[in-house]
């Protein structure tokens, strides 16, 4: 885990212009522009390939900055799955167990959740996990080490009062777990922004 980790998410909101994850200390809530010299003067409206392109970093952002190279594969899974493929990179992207400790409010952020779990703080019906990108599956329990419970991201995360825990998900903070009840629908996920996953469909599949 790098240094530049904690600042990553604020770069992230000002290269894309939003505040990603609808967050109090999000320097776009005063600067709503890109960064670098031309940011305030930036024109110009995007192309198609450039609309797709930035729905889709706004998606690989989201959950924590992903690699191309993995999240092309969640795309490629999501076409072999069957029903809607953007509502299936979707429900892929909410399995990840850095995005369901996030989710069930065990972190403040994605990028705090993945660490959590890389450091072995969380544990999956039982087992501890190290794996940020392990996809949970409806029924699993998720919960925080006994010995990691008064950890100050897990402390934090229980204590945020921006965002609320969704419906798929059945929490009991005062016990540190939680259960994964369902894969999620677009329309579920409580993002703090507009997601397309139609448009990264759209810009793999050109």
């Amino acid at each position: 885990m790098s240094a530049k980790r904690p600042n990553a998410k604020h770069k992230i909101d000002r290269r894309l212009k939003v505040n990603l994850w609808g967050r109090a200390k999000s320097p776009y809530n005063t600067r709503q522009y890109g960064p670098g010299q031309h940011g305030p003067n930036a024109r110009g409206k995007l192309s198609d390939f450039g609309t797709q392109l930035q729905a889709k970093q706004k998606l690989k952002g989201y959950y924590g900055n992903i690699g191309e190279k993995q999240f092309r594969k969640y795309y490629q899974e999501a076409t072999r799955l069957k029903g809607d493929t953007s509502q299936n990179l979707i429900g892929l992207l909410e399995q990840r167990l850095d995005a369901v400790v996030y989710r069930m409010k065990f972190a403040p952020t994605v990028f705090a959740a993945r660490q959590l779990v890389s450091h072995g703080h969380v544990l999956v019906n039982g087992k501890r996990l190290n794996i940020g990108s392990y996809q949970v599956q409806a029924g699993d329990e998720i919960s925080i080490r006994e010995k990691s419970r008064t950890h100050q991201n897990v402390i934090g995360g229980l204590e945020s009062v921006e965002r609320d825990v969704p419906e798929y998900l059945d929490v009991d903070p005062a016990k540190f777990t939680g259960k994964f009840v369902r894969v999620p629908v677009l329309e579920d996920v409580p993002y703090p922004v507009q997601m397309e996953p139609n448009l990264v469909v759209e810009f793999y599949s050109r």
